[in-house]
């Protein structure tokens, strides 16, 4: 699968570089797989973190450009380190046996052919735990069929409504159609959330959108459309965790945090919807701890 990387459009990015002749795409990524950190998480949803943890690792570099991405120091500046197929099974083995509740895959996309591989020698070696794909949505609908089977959870961002917006913001094009095109195929694969006793989830899918300040007619054509869209027994999860930072401080309309009547008014919007299952942060005042220490 890995040869496939000669001429790369695993994203909808579709670079067409070739990755395993050390060609350089939007991502910046090369044949060789990059994460920055690997550890027990718990600032993840509920059904997610628990009591112990979930088992993330957090892949290096990224197919996306947000100006105000939180861990910018690995998605734009490609901070972290090399890793092999054989390192990855082994620290997925590695999380299991100290207790975390699941394989939590962040920002994964660019490197799907590895993890694949990866996931398949694990569960040789007694991965049992669920697997989680974190990721920002931009996807094409070709890689996630490729994950069919392998994944349990899907945990897609919906960011954008609005195409200007996602390429102002993000630096891409056509977010919205790929990025709910990618969810329903992701949908088709797990169906709604399955929960053990203890409340962890199992197999599912849950979407995430972040709030933007400024920005809320977005957030709720993007919970309209979910809504609409996507079966009430699916969990969505509202984040209000945004802080202006990495560039987003040059964007002025973005450049403070979300704001209580913002926050009033996305939850009362909420309610009138029929969005039965999921979460929303509270508004607080430190949003940055939620930030790992890489």
């Amino acid at each position: 699968m890995l040869e496939q990387l000669n001429k790369c459009y695993i994203c909808p990015n579709k670079c067409g570089v070739n990755r395993l002749n050390k060609e350089y795409g939007i991502c910046r990524a090369d044949n060789n797989i990059k994460v920055a950190l690997i550890s027990l998480h718990k600032f993840e949803e509920p059904c997610i973190s628990g009591k112990q943890g979930s088992g993330t690792v957090f892949f290096s570099n990224c197919n996306l450009k947000c100006v105000y991405c939180q861990n910018y120091k690995i998605s734009q500046e490609g901070k972290g380190e090399y890793i092999t197929i054989e390192e990855l099974a082994d620290k997925f083995i590695y999380l299991q046996s100290i207790g975390a509740h699941n394989i939590n895959l962040v920002t994964p996309t660019i490197y799907t052919y590895h993890i694949i591989e990866a996931i398949k020698i694990a569960k040789k070696n007694g991965l049992k735990i669920p697997i989680i794909y974190n990721t920002n949505g931009y996807e094409n609908i070709e890689t996630i069929k490729k994950l069919k089977g392998y994944i349990d959870v899907y945990l897609p961002d919906l960011k954008y409504y609005y195409d200007e917006i996602a390429y102002k913001y993000s630096g891409i094009k056509n977010y919205f159609e790929i990025s709910t095109n990618a969810i329903k195929e992701m949908y088709n694969q797990v169906g709604y959330p399955q929960f053990d006793k203890d409340g962890m989830i199992t197999k599912g899918l849950i979407i995430r959108h972040l709030i933007l300040p400024n920005n809320l007619d977005n957030s709720k054509k993007v919970l309209k459309w979910i809504d609409k869209n996507i079966d009430k027994r699916v969990y969505v999860s509202i984040m209000t965790q945004y802080f202006p930072c990495y560039k987003a401080r040059e964007h002025i309309e973005i450049n403070r945090k979300l704001n209580i009547k913002e926050y009033n008014i996305m939850e009362n919007y909420i309610f009138k919807l029929n969005i039965d299952n999921g979460y929303m942060q509270d508004l607080e005042d430190n949003e940055e701890k939620y930030v790992p220490n890489f």
